[in-house]
């Protein structure tokens, strides 16, 4: 049995202090392999660092929307650096975001269209952050789709099953954090049902969403990503030990990680 969180924030201040016991403690879970996420410059570096002093810590650097406004103008150029680090992974998290108000709408676009070029430039899968701009994603993925073919993961899916097909249609892998656990979430474990298994993806996004029966508390950690494969693998007929292999298979091939 094994798997991968494909999204964790261990540069955050709640998890930085304790990797080791973090890592430690997804050993003892099976959890072989983590995807440390940037979202501004100094936390793209900070996962970069983690990724270096931890062979089973992967990074993605990237300038998450809401922080868009808030970064250098050379930003782009500063994440392609680092993007040479032979740990990095993937380019993001970037996406779009109309539920804060923390950034330009237009300026988040701008965005996430140099992340995606990016992407496409250096040959390495794009992560994506949407909250309450489903639409607006699904329209960009599907501008560049017609010009180029794309790899990437939708991060925390949240967004209804029409939109979860374009997506795949795209080229993109959906993944799914705790909230598929929640028992208010039928809508979504629904959605999750009709994913193809080979285009499915587990994750935590810690120290956030902790899963049931963790719900509420924090910091969620990288271990607890077994509770959400285990609802994953009960909607899709697998067992745990199934839908780890799976899961784990479907993120070494989009991260080429070993």
């Amino acid at each position: 049995m094994s798997f991968v969180d494909t999204h964790a924030h261990l540069n955050d201040e709640q998890l930085i202090d304790n990797v080791d016991e973090i890592m430690q403690r997804c050993a003892e879970a099976d959890v072989e392999s983590v995807i440390c996420i940037g979202i501004d410059i100094q936390s793209s570096q900070t996962a970069v660092d983690i990724a270096g002093k931890h062979p089973h810590v992967y990074a993605a650097v990237g300038i998450q929307p809401n922080y868009v406004s808030q970064v250098p103008e050379n930003a782009i150029e500063t994440i392609r650096q680092m993007a040479a680090h032979p740990k990095v992974v993937a380019i993001g998290e970037t996406g779009l975001d109309r539920y804060w108000d923390y950034a330009p709408f237009d300026q988040q676009q701008i965005f996430f269209r140099q992340h995606i070029e990016l992407s496409i430039d250096l040959n390495l899968p794009f992560v994506v952050h949407m909250r309450d701009c489903a639409e607006d994603v699904v329209e960009l993925l599907w501008e560049y789709q017609s010009q180029f073919p794309l790899r990437g993961v939708m991060h925390s899916y949240t967004g209804d099953w029409d939109q979860a097909q374009k997506c795949i249609d795209a080229g993109l892998h959906i993944s799914f954090a705790g909230m598929v656990t929640y028992k208010k979430s039928d809508d979504l474990r629904a959605v999750a049902a009709n994913v193809p298994v080979d285009r499915i993806l587990i994750e935590t996004d810690s120290p956030y969403l902790s899963p049931h029966p963790h719900r509420g508390k924090r910091p969620n950690e990288p271990a607890m990503v077994i509770h959400t494969a285990a609802c994953l693998a009960e909607l899709h007929g697998m067992s745990v030990d199934e839908f780890g292999a799976q899961t784990t298979a479907n993120a070494k091939t989009l991260f080429e990680i070993k």
